[in-house]
């Protein structure tokens, strides 16, 4: 904010001054010049002092007629008319140009801020509230809310005032009829219907698009005074659902991208799995109970997706294992041993090629057969130089082996599994992540127990 310069404060004082002595003298043509110059003065102030000049020349004139020998005549009272509306004009033009440049000022700050928090929005529903918030801040209406559809059924996802009382509400004809529930205009009534008249005395709806011409929602404003959106609002505000559409169409395509991803490597594991596993669903499972464990120690959503990808994917090397190696039922000779133990960097190097794949993955499908006391391979790891992901994964791994049939062995019970991980906290295992998942199975164990 521009702060006004002190000389506008000393022009101000000698113009009063120099309006005073023209009063006292029944100068008119100096008092009408000393109000232009109030009003000049005044220019770049704030409150009450900008309409001075409207209420000093007025009092001036009277104090002018007022003194002793002063006799007014109707060319004094037409001039003086004359100067207060023109002064009047002046004022309330100046101040709609005013307000003019505050609105542009607060529109580019809005949108800036704006722009930066959509960036740093992490998915759809922050995207949404974060470009709710933003209009709020144009302050072009009290009440807002952005209408989407959600399972086929349109709900407000994000509001302020008074839609607020009705966020994530759905949103169903209230008649009953045929029409369209992809209509925006039957959205717009039946949101608009959810307030009181008073609250939506005007009103504005803004469609959102996104890619494509992809229809992502609506925005809808209402003002509880009763004045019309301007051309210049309904400007702004267009451009704003165009710049939020964009952003959502933006995460809607990372969102696709990434779920067929995660489908394509999904189907990769579950048919690499059949070369090592007739009976199937070893994949399914690994992925199922290694999210369920991370979740539990508080990763976030990146490490948990790129513990599932890795999970999909830990035994792609083994598709360079000879059959004769990898379906050998009985103990493996050292060679044979040697052979199989390849397949961590064969699969780690059959992935370089796929770059939108996160490091931690990589490091799951290199270092799943690592050891804690650092017996392990490719590179004898130790401890916490193990990476995450494989050191979490590798858990879920044996004990998967361990409850299901090989080749080379039987299925063992559960408990016998869940005792052998335990014993071997601090020799093959983080000892801190056998906590987490000793007591991740005694709750499963207490559910069945009460179911």
């Amino acid at each position: 904010m521009s702060r006004t310069p002190p000389w506008s404060y000393l022009l101000l004082f000698l113009a009063v001054a120099l309006l005073g002595y023209a009063a006292y003298a029944d100068l008119q043509g100096l008092l009408a010049a000393s109000a232009v110059l109030i009003a000049a003065a005044t220019g770049g102030l704030r409150g009450p002092l900008r309409w001075s000049a409207l209420v000093a020349y007025p009092a001036g004139f009277i104090v002018s007629l007022a003194l002793p020998g002063h006799a007014g005549n109707p060319m004094d009272l037409l001039g003086a008319l004359i100067v207060i509306g023109s002064l009047g004009f002046m004022l309330l033009r100046e101040q709609g140009n005013l307000s003019e440049v505050a609105w542009q000022r607060n529109t580019i700050n809005a949108l800036r801020a704006g722009s930066e928090r959509l960036a740093e929005a992490r998915d759809a529903d922050a995207i949404i509230r974060a470009g709710v918030g933003i209009l709020d801040k144009l302050q072009v209406a009290p009440n807002l809310a952005f209408v989407a559809y959600r399972q086929g059924t349109p709900h407000i996802l994000a509001a302020k005032g008074a839609f607020e009382a009705f966020l994530e509400r759905p949103i169903h004809p209230s008649d009953n009829d045929s029409r369209s529930v992809q209509a925006d205009h039957w959205v717009a009534e039946e949101a608009l219907a959810l307030l009181k008249k008073p609250q939506r005395q005007s009103y504005h709806v803004a469609p959102v698009y996104g890619r494509a011409s992809t229809h992502l929602g609506v925005l809808i404003l209402t003002r509880n005074d009763g004045s019309p959106f301007g051309e210049d609002e309904t400007s702004v505000v267009a451009a704003y659902a165009r710049l939020l559409g964009a952003q959502l169409g933006q995460w809607n395509a990372i969102r696709d991208l990434r779920d067929a991803n995660d489908l394509t490597l999904r189907s990769l594991g579950a048919a690499l799995e059949r070369r090592d596993d007739d009976t199937g669903g070893h994949t399914n499972r690994v992925v199922s109970m290694s999210v369920r464990l991370a979740r539990r120690l508080g990763w976030d959503e990146d490490q948990v997706k790129a513990l599932r990808w890795g999970a999909y994917l830990h035994d792609l090397g083994k598709l360079a294992i000879p059959d004769g190696v990898l379906h050998k039922r009985g103990p493996l000779d050292p060679d044979e041993r040697k052979v199989i133990q390849t397949h961590t960097t064969i699969g780690y190097d059959m992935l370089q090629d796929l770059h939108f794949l996160p490091a931690e993955t990589l490091d799951l499908v290199r270092y799943h057969h690592e050891r804690w006391d650092g017996t392990g391979y490719p590179s004898g790891l130790r401890g916490p130089s193990i990476p995450d992901t494989a050191r979490l994964f590798t858990i879920i791994d044996v004990f998967d082996a361990l409850t299901n049939a090989r080749p080379y062995k039987p299925a063992w019970t559960r408990d016998r599994a869940v005792n052998e991980i335990r014993m071997q906290a601090s020799r093959q295992f983080d000892p801190q992540y056998v906590d987490a998942f000793l007591r991740m199975m005694a709750e499963h164990d207490d559910v069945h127990l009460v179911l």
